[in-house]
């Protein structure tokens, strides 16, 4: 917990007690239905939550903003994006209908109110979004294919609507595949910890 305070000082009493439940809740929720490997339990706030809250030192979401999570997994990015924005509102959807379970009942231990968790494939989701949101799922090209539509037209944030994904490693191949503009911000430029050495957030404006 003491990682998530260093980066993100600010936080109302709500938030780190919501942040400080996380650890208790994905154990014994990882204990019944494996959503994230056993080590990565042990650096749940590092690996999972930090990981995830980076997206906000692209882009703060604004009251009444729209988000969706695609192959939300255990609930990454989402559950720790909705903790620091209470204020917007996160769609969370997997195509594993007992993940989503996990989903919904941390989102509920957690009374967070702006989080809907969803058994779809991120085709089916239905809404109007400001941004997509999403870790490592599949490769840029498709993911731009299956959301491109349901991201909003109407920018009202800093940066123009579009795609913001955790990724790592090379992407040049994967980036030259989708045949957009794109940029790319080095997640070491944030945190000082090994793990981010090699991670990334691309975004992918639509609009």
């Amino acid at each position: 917990m003491q990682i998530v305070e260093k980066y993100f000082p600010k936080l109302s009493p709500q938030q780190k007690a919501q942040f400080g439940q996380l650890q208790e809740l994905y154990a014994f929720w990882n204990a019944q239905i494996n959503v994230i490997s056993r080590q990565d339990v042990e650096n749940l706030y590092e690996r999972h939550v930090l990981h995830s809250m980076s997206i906000a030192k692209v882009v703060k979401f604004r009251e009444f903003a729209n988000i969706l999570d695609v192959g939300t997994g255990g609930g990454f990015p989402g559950i720790p994006l909705a903790i620091l924005f209470p204020e917007s509102e996160f769609h969370l959807v997997d195509s594993i209908g007992k993940k989503i379970k996990v989903v919904q009942e941390i989102a509920n231990a957690l009374d967070l109110k702006n989080v809907r968790a969803e058994h779809c494939r991120a085709e089916q989701a239905d809404g109007d979004y400001d941004f997509v949101v999403t870790r490592a799922v599949t490769r840029i090209a498709p993911l731009y294919s299956w959301v491109r539509s349901k991201i909003s037209r109407n920018h009202v944030h800093p940066i123009t609507n579009g795609i913001l994904a955790l990724k790592g490693g090379d992407l040049d191949e994967e980036l030259a595949e989708l045949k957009r503009k794109s940029r790319i911000f080095e997640l070491q430029d944030f945190f000082e910890e090994e793990f981010f050495e090699t991670k990334k957030i691309v975004y992918v404006p639509i609009g």
